[in-house]
């Protein structure tokens, strides 16, 4: 296989007509990482593909695959490999043929294209099945099938839209581990688009957060989910409860914000927050206990269970929590392996949130 390369993208924009999908946008994906770009339908992320891919020309900006300014060269000439939603497997080929196909057309020989062909079944572990038609196939074995085919050409860097989303939920989550297996088998670089967030934080090793053609953020699984920099970035990678506050204490390791809801005291808040900014106590549902709280008090919650759902492993909680100006702030919360008869609806609710899961978002 190729040698992993770097893929730079700096300052991108592109124009449909008089709409912008991407604005100003810059990345760089590091040799042999498999990097993902999400984000909600319309952000731009296929669109930041395709013009990696070389089916979009951007209007400025540059594209840089292993140090090669690509901008401007057709998809042929970038030496990439690209798996789409749609397999377009050949029926009445075998799946050595399917796979052969693409170096077929560039004319190696005869001897070299079964080798290969072989060798990159052999990685996606269908190599018994090279003389079977491809509806013989369960749809996870042709997807694995697609991704023989791109990467028997041994690309330089390999690009993959949305490949999961005609799987069923329990093919999706084998396929998962497969495709980052196989990548870091073939020492690929491999960009990666998907609307599926627990898809990204799952199998990524950073991933950048899409929106309105911009990029939000940038970092590993850990650093996006745990620490976002707004609430956007915070609600699109999973559920979240989100509180106005103040900032009324600092030091280099803990931070107090004051709220409607009380104090909260964090560790997990942004660089240079000063006394007084205003901001947005983040807390995850997950991150809600409801085992005995520490004799402290920090980040006690009280208030009345308003609705659970009991789903055996876990319950799903809504509690409806005082204001200090009166009303009451419904919360989410999961509680894992939950206890029998202490939910239901009125009876009281008493939840705590270690410091670390408290995450602080500065507003604006």
């Amino acid at each position: 296989m190729s040698v992993a390369v770097a893929v730079v993208v700096d300052r991108v924009v592109k124009k449909f007509g008089a709409f912008t999908a991407l604005r100003d946008v810059s990345l760089e994906v590091e040799p042999g990482e498999l990097f993902f770009l999400l984000g909600p339908s319309g952000c731009g992320k296929t669109t930041l593909l395709r013009c990696v891919a070389g089916f979009h020309v951007p209007e400025s900006g540059r594209i840089l695959i292993g140090g090669r300014d690509v901008t401007r060269l057709p998809p042929y000439k970038r030496d990439t490999g690209m798996m789409f939603q749609s397999y377009a497997l050949w029926p009445h080929m075998t799946l050595e043929e399917n796979v052969a196909f693409g170096l077929e057309m560039r004319r190696i020989p005869r001897v070299e294209i079964r080798a290969r062909a072989r060798r990159a079944l052999e990685l996606v572990h269908l190599l018994d099945r090279a003389k079977t038609k491809p509806n013989e196939l369960s749809g996870g074995e042709q997807q694995r099938v697609a991704l023989a085919r791109a990467l028997v050409v041994e690309p330089q860097c390999l690009l993959l839209d949305e490949p999961l989303s005609n799987l069923d939920a329990k093919l999706r989550l084998e396929m998962r581990i497969e495709i980052r297996r196989i990548c870091k088998e073939a020492g690929l670089t491999a960009i990666y688009v998907t609307h599926d967030q627990k898809e990204a934080l799952s199998i990524a090793d950073r991933m950048a957060v899409m929106r309105n053609g911009v990029i939000e953020q940038i970092g590993t699984p850990e650093q996006v989910y745990r620490h976002p920099d707004n609430c956007f970035v915070a609600g699109f990678m999973g559920e979240a409860n989100f509180i106005e506050g103040v900032v009324i204490g600092k030091n280099k390791n803990y931070a107090k914000i004051k709220t409607l809801l009380g104090e909260f005291a964090s560790t997990a808040f942004p660089p240079k927050l000063e006394c007084n900014d205003q901001v947005f106590v983040c807390l995850r549902p997950e991150s809600l206990r409801f085992d005995q709280p520490g004799t402290d008090g920090v980040n006690l919650l009280r208030g009345v269970f308003q609705e659970s759902v009991y789903l055996g492993e876990v319950a799903q909680h809504q509690i409806a929590l005082p204001l200090a100006e009166g009303g009451s702030y419904v919360m989410r919360g999961f509680e894992l392996n939950p206890r029998p008869n202490l939910s239901q609806a009125g009876a009281p609710a008493q939840a705590w949130v270690a410091p670390e899961s408290v995450i602080v978002i500065r507003q604006g």
